[in-house]
């Protein structure tokens, strides 16, 4: 069970190979808007023609342009899935649904088991965001691809709306099994919904692994950025540690090894990682930032504060550092620290430093 791709296409060039674990395993390609993730499904699906390279699914080639090889999309046995659904507007709900299938009696079984019954004779401008998607996923299973193709099917979607249509997907796709590759720019979409998790940057996989993995400890710049970290530094290896270029601090992580043999060219936390300490001396420097608050925004269910650090000698794009706290704590914080004309000091745990070498 792998998927193999290697192709060009006129604005550049894309590579992924997936080997899928189990039968129902669902895979999600997470990248920035522009970076090809889009275009990488519709070349597996059909499509769009690469210009030049290779494609091959469980084996079977779909694609080969020196072997002049081109699988017609009806061919390949995959199921994809628009980002608007693309249901035809001037066919029926069932009509549409009868696309994946000339069988009418498997078609009426589908339009049961995804609650539109009843509605087989409306056409998709009658229908709501959730019945569309329903319709466009039962046109796909009625014509039994080995694989589907989700192509961020919730982009367009309000909060409440979202959170209900991915609960009826997850369902959905335990119940029929099949390998899914899920695209998206939404982190947190994509570890609701997926096993493991591919990093593309510029049209290349930067990082793949299961997304716990890939959450705690993300190897790349790009990963760690996509999966949602807000704070990054350069780094600089010095007689007394990494130094972080734009934080301004000497880093002690337990991970450094011999900074003169290491390649760790950043460093990052996650803005909850941050811990409050009452003061900083000499010896106690390492990791620690005394904060030059430059915002405080309230969030929905916590507070961000903005803030650099007005110790050190700090350079560079990611001066600004982000660190979060519930509303309750963060007013704790202020009545114990800044109320009472304290500088806020804020730690660094070793164990939550993420290194990367790229």
């Amino acid at each position: 069970m792998s998927l193999f791709v290697d192709i060009e296409k006129t604005l550049g060039s894309f590579r992924l190979k997936v080997c899928f674990e189990t039968e129902g395993e669902v895979f999600a390609i997470l990248g920035a808007s522009g970076c090809g993730k889009s275009l990488t499904l519709k070349c597996i699906a059909g499509i769009e023609r690469p210009d030049r390279g290779v494609i091959r699914l469980d084996g079977r080639t779909l694609f080969d342009s020196e072997k002049r090889i081109n699988l017609p999309a009806r061919k390949r046995r995959i199921g994809y899935l628009f980002q608007d659904y693309a249901l035809f507007p001037n066919m029926t709900v069932f009509e549409n649904i009868l696309c994946g299938t000339r069988d009418k009696e498997k078609a009426g079984e589908l339009a049961a088991r995804f609650c539109l019954e009843g509605k087989e004779g409306l056409y998709p401008a009658q229908l709501s965001g959730g019945q569309k998607q329903r319709v466009a996923l039962a046109r796909m299973l009625a014509a039994k691809p080995d694989y589907l193709l989700l192509d961020e099917p919730f982009s367009a979607l309000d909060n409440y709306l979202k959170a209900r249509l991915e609960r009826e997907l997850m369902e959905i796709l335990d119940e029929y099994g099949r390998r899914v590759v899920f695209v998206s720019h939404d982190r947190n979409e994509v570890y609701r919904l997926t096993d493991r998790i591919a990093v593309m940057e510029n049209g290349k996989v930067a990082d793949i692994r299961p997304k716990r993995d890939l959450f705690e400890a993300p190897r790349t710049l790009a990963a760690t950025l996509l999966t949602g970290c807000k704070n990054v530094s350069r780094l600089e290896p010095r007689e007394d540690g990494l130094f972080a270029l734009d934080w301004g601090i000497c880093l002690r992580t337990g991970n450094e090894g011999d900074v003169s043999e290491q390649t760790w060219r950043y460093a990052a936390v996650r803005a909850h990682y941050f811990e409050v300490v009452d003061e900083v001396s000499e010896q106690d420097a390492y990791n620690t930032l005394v904060c030059d608050i430059i915002r405080e925004i309230e969030d929905t269910f916590s507070m961000v504060i903005l803030f650099r650090n007005c110790c050190g000698e700090q350079t560079g794009d990611y001066s600004v550092l982000t660190a979060e706290f519930s509303k309750e704590e963060w007013n704790d914080i202020r009545e114990r620290v800044i109320c009472r004309g304290g500088s806020l000091c804020l730690r660094i745990p070793e164990q939550k430093i993420i290194l990367m070498e790229r």
